[in-house]
């Protein structure tokens, strides 16, 4: 893990000075994080860094996980799916259920925060143990057009929170509560975005035996519908009529995703039949995902709905040329035609990647530009400096408050 003073050739002395004056004005607060699981996915991965630096900048940081059992995060990724607006089956059995594992947590954890961060639905009714400290919730998540009836359920508790924190805009709703804008981040120093010699980016498509005598198209995220995997497959089988490459679809499962390993076999059965498609499960391993990200020649994230998508992030960092879909927080990262290039469908998917791949001076120029954005925009070091500044504002009583 890397200190603090060990971005300052990446974001500045001046910056780290400033991270060490705000956090100052912590001292003697206890932040207490809650979110559902502590590997997998993009918010345990965030904390993950975040944790750390924030202790050793001298804020009394904690990160604490609910318990829940495989019934009750089906549930939830029921209520995750509907939150980005996808048709979802959930019934008063389910709500009930919710709140039977909820009232168990609410008896059984211990809130003992000065500021209590809760993170995304699964934890969200913890507020219920809400006495004098204050309360945060953090939506990860694209709720631009969340299903009417789950937004209805979660704003029972919502509203007991003294804040909530979005990613994006479009993300943001009508509340009574303060709202704050703050984009996740990527760590330059983590094993899945720090630089790496050349022969570990072989070692590992030797490992998985990816060859690299031929373009690399890639797309790593969960094994998730609403990634996309087979909308990713049919743009390459477009952009494969006229361009010999190859297809890295890689990934992990997050413990509180059910649908993983359904979807994984779907997308195995789907590549079944192409020598060209090499489909990987990833076992939270940072260093082969870094690897796989710099051995490619284009990456994709073709999401359907998107909280933020870090890996469009990441690979930015490492100046890859992106093709994304236009949504959730990606367009906040790629400036079309600019630091990358954005899409609506297979078909807008399929002519970027052809583009990229047959204009290598344009691609590599796109890449410049997106790494150029994210030193500017996207990293942990003013995610830090974001997150010390809303756990001040919680001490004041401002109607609006600019960070």
């Amino acid at each position: 893990m890397a200190n603090i003073k060990d971005y300052i050739p990446i974001a500045g002395e001046s910056t780290i000075e400033d991270l060490q004056l705000i956090a100052g004005h912590l001292k003697g607060k206890v932040i207490q994080n809650v979110n559902s699981t502590s590997l997998g996915g993009g918010v345990a991965e965030i904390l993950n860094r975040m944790v750390p630096l924030l202790r050793e900048l001298g804020v009394d940081t904690h990160w604490d996980q609910i318990k829940g059992e495989e019934a009750f995060f089906e549930v939830t990724k029921k209520f995750h799916n509907a939150l980005h607006g996808r048709p979802q089956e959930i019934s008063k059995r389910d709500f009930n259920l919710f709140m039977d594992i909820s009232n168990w947590n609410i008896k059984n954890m211990n809130t003992y925060g000065d500021i209590v961060f809760i993170h995304d639905p699964q934890p969200i009714a913890l507020v219920k143990k809400r006495k004098k400290n204050k309360w945060l919730w953090r939506c990860h998540v694209d709720v631009s057009n969340p299903d009417r009836r789950v937004w209805r359920f979660l704003m029972n508790f919502i509203l007991n929170y003294d804040s909530a924190v979005f990613s994006s805009p479009n993300f943001s709703r009508r509340l009574p509560i303060r709202q704050f804008l703050i984009p996740p981040s990527i760590d330059p120093l983590s094993d899945k975005n720090k630089e790496l010699p050349q022969e570990v980016i072989t070692s590992v498509l030797a490992k998985y035996n990816v060859p690299d005598d031929k373009p690399i198209v890639t797309q790593i995220s969960r094994f998730d519908p609403l990634k996309d995997p087979i909308g990713v497959i049919e743009a390459y089988k477009l952009v494969k009529k006229y361009i010999d490459c190859t297809l890295v679809l890689a990934g992990g499962t997050a413990s509180d995703d059910p649908e993983g390993v359904r979807v994984l076999e779907e997308v195995r059965k789907c590549a079944a039949d192409d020598k060209d498609i090499h489909v990987l499960l990833l076992p939270h391993s940072d260093i082969e995902v870094n690897a796989l990200q710099r051995a490619s020649t284009v990456i994709v994230q073709k999401s359907l709905r998107e909280g933020f998508g870090l890996t469009v992030a990441e690979a930015l960092w490492k100046a890859k040329p992106v093709v994304a879909s236009h949504t959730g927080g990606i367009p906040l990262q790629i400036k079309h035609k600019y630091s990358g290039l954005l899409c609506r469908s297979i078909e807008g998917a399929a002519f970027s990647i052809k583009q990229l791949l047959n204009s290598p001076r344009y691609a590599k120029r796109l890449g410049e530009n997106g790494r150029e954005h994210i030193k500017n925009n996207f990293l942990l070091t003013r995610h830090l400096r974001d997150y010390m500044l809303l756990f001040l504002s919680v001490y004041h009583k401002e109607d609006v408050v600019y960070l």
